[in-house]
């Protein structure tokens, strides 16, 4: 089965633009793939404002984010791959989602402060 990650990205990106917020990412800078500015790396990570207004040709696809934008006022490509996504939440109030690896290193999505206990496998009840 695909990751559903990009799904949730792209899905939280359309909610917190048209909730008229803004939408950043949290990249793992250090991850294979990752095409950055590196003067903004803070401790192997960095933020990145995917507002419309911020960025030109964004395409949120499956494998990689991709945009041009302006860093320091020197336009840059910036392709980052999905699966270094860590978070994404609007800035304004800082709703979104975080992203945990599973074993085989499967997203698992989160809440800030939640995650799976250890040894514990998820169950899914079914509720009448």
């Amino acid at each position: 089965m695909n990751s559903s990650r990009p799904y949730l990205i792209r899905a939280l990106y359309e909610w917190i633009v048209d909730n008229g917020m803004t939408p950043y990412v949290l990249v793992d800078a250090m991850a294979e793939g990752v095409r950055v500015p590196e003067q903004f790396i803070e401790d192997g990570k960095i933020v990145l404002n995917i507002n419309p207004s911020a960025t030109q040709a964004l395409t949120l696809g499956n494998e990689f984010i991709e945009f041009s934008a302006r860093f320091s006022g020197a336009e840059m490509l910036v392709s980052v791959p999905t699966m270094a996504v860590l978070a994404i939440y609007a800035r304004e109030n800082g709703q979104g989602m975080m992203f945990a690896e599973e074993e085989g290193g499967e997203p698992s999505p989160t809440s800030p402060g939640e995650g799976p206990e250890e040894g514990k496998k998820p169950t899914l009840t079914l509720v009448k």
